[in-house]
């Protein structure tokens, strides 16, 4: 069980050497901690979730990003430099409404480094790869580089400076080829489609979740 379970560690990249130890798929051993704690935000009248806990789920995602090459390199650093961040803030701070709580009370939310700030860009980043899921699973013939592409418009480009979204699209060449992808996460097309379906299903309560946070706070989204 990953919910209500203290641990230490380095963080995101603790997360991609435990997926990478086992034999466990990583898409499973991630499917499965969002599923439990979209169950949690669900059974909850009052919903705070634990940060270390969030951050136990998301280092999971770290793998994903590896597994989709050069062409995901800057989303791979940025967002284990997050989640890092975020775990080490969870030594402090017991849940994801208290680290914003503390940026609001002085000033710092939108301030680069801060947690609020970090942990827009992890939410960034597990949407990044739901939408990446939806476009994958759009069709047969869609290929990576269009279905990374099309997610990486929808999700991080508009907060992306013209530098980075052009060593982006250029980066988009060297994607894998979908068969390639499938055999980095050690998935064929059936198991990976059904997945895939679960991880979009159960991150969207938790990206929701979180996007609350904000609102709830008087805290637009657009940045």
């Amino acid at each position: 069980m990953i919910l209500g379970v203290k641990r230490s560690g380095s963080g995101a990249m603790d997360g991609m050497a435990m997926a990478e130890s086992t034999s466990t798929p990583p898409l499973t051993s991630i499917v499965e901690a969002f599923e439990e704690l979209g169950k949690f935000l669900q059974s909850q009248q009052q919903q705070r979730l634990s940060l270390d806990t969030f951050c136990q789920a998301s280092s999971l995602v770290s793998i994903l990003f590896s597994c989709l090459g050069l062409a995901f390199k800057f989303a791979e650093m940025e967002y284990v430099s997050k989640v890092d961040d975020l775990v080490e803030a969870s030594k402090t701070y017991d849940t994801l409404e208290s680290i914003i709580d503390f940026d609001v009370a002085n000033d710092m939310v939108k301030t680069p480094g801060s947690h609020s700030r970090n942990l827009r860009r992890v939410r960034q980043g597990l949407d990044l790869i739901r939408a990446l899921f939806e476009q994958f699973l759009s069709t047969d013939d869609y290929s990576l580089r269009e279905a990374a592409s099309t997610a990486y418009a929808q999700v991080c480009a508009p907060y992306h400076s013209w530098t980075i979204r052009t060593a982006v699209a250029a980066g988009m060449y060297a994607l894998p080829s979908r068969d390639q992808l499938l055999v980095n996460l050690e998935e064929t097309h059936q198991s990976a489609e059904k997945k895939m379906k679960r991880y979009i299903r159960a991150s969207r309560p938790v990206i929701e979740y979180i996007d609350k946070l904000y609102l709830s706070r008087s805290i637009t989204l657009d940045w």
